[in-house]
């Protein structure tokens, strides 16, 4: 029957909504002498499981990729040529066959991008070899004539239709590709000659056929990343349903990916603790994606994140007089570093009040606030509170790793005041009245009660977890969590692995979810946030800079918790904290 574009028009627009949104899920296109090239199984597989395809073609504009990785919710690497042996350093063997430099150079640096900016990726044959490549690993230039080659090998280049299965592979138990299959060993597709040799740290291997060969690669840190050596894009063009469930767990993982976007987008995202200024002695380019640190711009960016309290951090050393002036200077001269940084780095300003934090997210500008660790900064002149106050210090922790003249210590502490020094009571009249936040990480369960019967102000915990998931000092117990929700204080979930899990166990996202999530149920949603650590010793696997924010909110998400729920969490509560007590002191925005 004859396409009728008015009847076509009609049909759509006569209907309300007219549209709906889905995830938008970039296909890199081969490239051959036609142009860009894409197989009809890639597209009509995405359409098939709720996506919306759009080819990529190669290019190394590198301002066209990254305007493209802003758009896009999901990148499959599509199968083709072979890849070039010169990007791993190695020659060629006889058996190479054709490449395509423009394509590799291109996909090489779009794979890494969007790893960088937690996009899910599904690798395709040629793909899941792209993605080893990338992200550190290796490949088998030719399985049939490598030393891994085994006797016999089985065939990997069927010559029936590409709809049909040729051959099996075995999934670990457990693994994800097995429970997106719900079995660990079933029938696929076969035609290639190069594989996945090693796979790198990023990735692990979880599916092989018979002769070893590697048929499945998976995210080592619970990534959205999955590769496959097979063409699943073949089947539906056969009629054949079977590899849907792969194409619609990935669509599905694009999808969430897309919301926590969405979420970050609405929200004002505040991480209340992190340290990177330790490290500015060391030249970071805080403009860069810089590996030394878990912060700079443009991990913010990618995460979507809003705003960060950077810590003056002061490790606790000797109280004689000339120590204490040396770390008040200390705390000034680390305070005049990040002013230096923010004055020379584009696109970000520091913010002194809650409407400054949402007046320059506004204008599309990154927040750094000003905190200061450790109150050993003060020294023993509690004149210092107000001159602290008035650089623009938010928030102060009592103490650090050690009892000071304050208070005592939840660690390395001698129990020297029994909580509170009587300097210390004065210091929190001080900051009571300048409007500077009293942090309680790092204090002593005896402090902090102190701090409570002190003071009619709430108070926070920038970067602490919860004791009863893990017995350390630093955390805090539920009881803890009750009393200061009832104050109306705030606990900011921490991600030193040490405070997730017991010493020797492996942390990941998993353990700080949980966290997160066990803190809500003591505390409630409006008495708990988000203070990485980061840069100091704070990230785990899935969650290890400010980048990967973005998978936090997709796990958060996945737990129940509404957009409501997620803005008190990112930053809502903190600053509901911060603008009661700035209320209330005596140092205004005008003043700083």
């Amino acid at each position: 029957m004859l396409f009728n574009k008015t009847a076509a028009y009609s049909a759509t627009i006569n209907r309300f909504p007219n549209h709906a949104a889905r995830p938008l899920i970039g296909i890199t296109g081969n490239f051959g002498d036609r142009g860009l090239e894409l197989g009809e199984g890639y597209y009509t597989s995405i359409e098939a499981a709720g996506g919306i395809p759009v080819a990529i073609p190669p290019t190394d504009n590198a301002p066209l990729l990254l305007t493209l990785l802003d758009r896009i919710d999901g990148l499959v690497l599509s199968g083709g040529a072979d890849i070039n042996p010169l990007y791993l350093d190695e020659d060629p063997v006889r058996a190479l066959g054709g490449i395509n430099p423009k394509r590799d150079s291109s996909e090489l640096l779009l794979t890494r991008l969007a790893y960088d900016r937690q996009i899910p990726i599904l690798g395709i044959c040629r793909g899941i070899q792209m993605l080893a490549v990338a992200l550190g690993g290796t490949i088998r230039q030719d399985i049939y004539t490598d030393d891994e080659a085994t006797d016999p090998m089985i065939k990997h280049s069927q010559q029936m239709s590409r709809g049909v299965a040729s051959h099996f592979v075995q999934a670990e138990e457990g693994s994800l590709i097995a429970d997106i299959y719900g079995q660990t060993h079933f029938a696929v597709n076969s035609f290639h000659h190069q594989a996945v040799g090693l796979p790198g740290d990023k990735l692990r291997i979880t599916a092989r056929s018979a002769d070893g060969v590697a048929e499945c690669v998976e995210s080592t840190e619970r990534k959205s990343v999955l590769g496959v050596q097979w063409h699943p894009e073949c089947f539906l063009l056969e009629g054949d349903k079977s590899q849907l469930p792969l194409f619609r767990w990935f669509v599905e993982e694009c999808e969430s990916f897309r919301k926590a976007k969405d979420v970050h987008d609405a929200v004002l995202t505040l991480d209340s603790h992190v340290d990177t200024p330790m490290f500015f002695e060391q030249g970071v380019h805080f403009d860069h994606r810089d590996p030394m640190v878990r912060v700079d711009m443009h991990k913010l960016t990618e995460g979507r994140m809003d705003a960060v309290i950077m810590a003056a951090y002061l490790k606790q050393e000797g109280r004689s007089t000339d120590e204490l002036l040396a770390a008040t200077a200390k705390a000034n001269s680390l305070l005049d570093e990040i002013e230096d940084m923010v004055q020379t780095t584009k696109g970000v300003q520091i913010a002194y009040t809650p409407k400054d934090l949402f007046r320059l997210k506004n204008t599309g500008k990154k927040c750094i606030m000003l905190g200061i660790e450790n109150g050993y900064a003060v020294g023993l002149d509690v004149q210092n509170v107000e001159r602290f106050r008035r650089r623009g210090v938010v928030y102060m922790t009592l103490c650090h790793n050690g009892d000071n003249d304050i208070c005592d210590s939840a660690m390395k502490s001698e129990k020297s005041w029994g909580g509170l020094s009587p300097f210390g009571r004065e210091v929190l009249k001080e900051m009571v009245r300048t409007g500077m936040m009293i942090d309680l990480s790092h204090a002593a369960e005896t402090t902090f009660y102190d701090v409570l019967s002190e003071v009619q102000v709430p108070v926070v915990c920038s970067h602490s977890s919860s004791r009863a998931l893990c017995d350390h000092t630093r955390n805090l117990t539920d009881d803890q969590l009750r009393a200061l929700a009832e104050r109306g204080g705030v606990a900011q979930a921490t991600f030193y692995p040490g405070f997730l899990r017991t010493p020797g166990e492996e942390a990941t996202i998993d353990d700080a979810v949980r966290h997160i999530m066990h803190m809500i149920d003591v505390a409630g949603i409006d008495h708990v946030g988000i203070g990485s650590d980061f840069d100091g010793d704070g990230g785990v696997p899935g969650l290890d800079n400010e980048a990967e924010m973005l998978n936090l909110t997709r796990r958060l998400m996945a737990e129940g918790l509404n957009l409501a729920q997620l803005r008190r969490l990112w930053g809502g509560n903190f600053i509901r904290v911060m603008s009661q007590v700035q209320y209330r002191g005596s140092v205004k925005y005008n003043d700083l």
